[in-house]
């Protein structure tokens, strides 16, 4: 959605940017811009009650959640799922907003999946004022990111089930995977958290008291996705030392194994060495039965070797 909502005695119709920008009537409006560019900043900058600093705040290319107050208006940043950039590393999507007593302005640079779902609210009436908005947004953007943080912690219980020796290599990038994720969503759920609370506190007209009670909830939901998010990122460090251990008990079984071996065909080696060499007065060079004695002899050279590796626990 890009344009404004306007409530008045109950009824909601949609307005053009241009007509909304210059709507000073009654009823509670809602202004969003969306995917816009270089026209964000004179169109806020255009708007008389919106202060400077809140205008360029709202039209800043890099955003963090945040909540400050200004007046009788405050600056709110919020971050939830939408349509990423592949370019763009930041795992959520921003949306900004200047709340002010009967009207609030929004941008999000790209679509945000809460959006959609607080329009259909808002068309069908239950969004009065400010303080249901945002309190709408809030309840929207943590209900639909709640999921995909608790599918980080199953796919690593999926990953904790598959930890064997043999799985070792594809799970190594499958973990790291996860952990990078939940760092990508913890930047930004704890200040989505710590901006819901700002709010929740500040004495606002506009702010009713369910409001509040929404806003604090979706902060508790935050909280507990932050909680979730950093158990995420411990379990997927434990889970990368526990593969890069079991890789190196796998070396070191393989190249006990090796070094086995290589002592076990040390003396045979040796013998077949000996009884080899091409000079005069070698013993049995003339027996009949001389190959076979000797191949008899390495033979149990091997098994006693080797029944003393077994005995002391080398191999079994």
């Amino acid at each position: 959605m890009e344009g404004a909502l306007l409530l008045v005695d109950g009824a909601v119709r949609r307005l053009g940017l241009d007509e909304a920008a210059t709507y000073r009537g009654p009823g509670f409006l809602w202004i969003h811009l969306e995917g816009r560019e270089e026209a964000d900043l004179a169109f806020l900058k255009a708007q008389h009650d919106i202060p400077d600093v809140a205008a360029s705040a709202l039209a800043a290319t890099e955003t963090r959640p945040r909540c400050d107050r200004i007046d009788d208006g405050a600056i709110v940043n919020l971050r939830g799922p939408g349509d990423l950039d592949p370019e763009d590393s930041d795992r959520l999507v921003s949306i900004r907003f200047w709340v002010g007593r009967e009207r609030v302005t929004s941008l999000s640079r790209r679509r945000l999946g809460a959006t959609p779902d607080v329009v259909d609210l808002m068309a069908a009436g239950r969004i009065l004022d400010s303080g249901d908005l945002i309190a709408a947004f809030a309840r929207m953007i943590s209900k639909e990111l709640d999921p995909e943080v608790a599918a980080l912690g199953d796919e690593l219980d999926e990953c904790e089930t598959d930890l064997e020796p043999r799985n070792a290599y594809k799970l190594r990038s499958r973990i790291a995977h996860i952990r990078s994720q939940a760092i990508g969503y913890r930047r930004f759920v704890a200040p989505d958290r710590d901006a819901l609370v700002t709010l929740a506190q500040l004495d606002f007209d506009w702010l009713a008291e369910d409001d509040r009670l929404h806003i604090r909830e979706a902060a508790d939901r935050f909280a507990r996705m932050t909680e979730e998010l950093e158990a995420v990122r411990e379990r997927a460090a434990l889970l990368h030392e526990q593969l890069t251990d079991m890789r190196g008990e796998l070396i070191e079984t393989r190249a006990l194994l090796v070094a086995i071996v290589a002592l076990i065909f040390l003396p045979l080696t040796f013998i077949t060495g000996l009884f080899g060499m091409n000079v005069s007065d070698i013993p049995l060079s003339h027996g009949p039965h001389a190959f076979w004695g000797i191949t008899i002899f390495c033979i149990v050279v091997a098994l006693v070797t080797a029944a003393y590796f077994w005995l002391r626990r080398w191999i079994g």
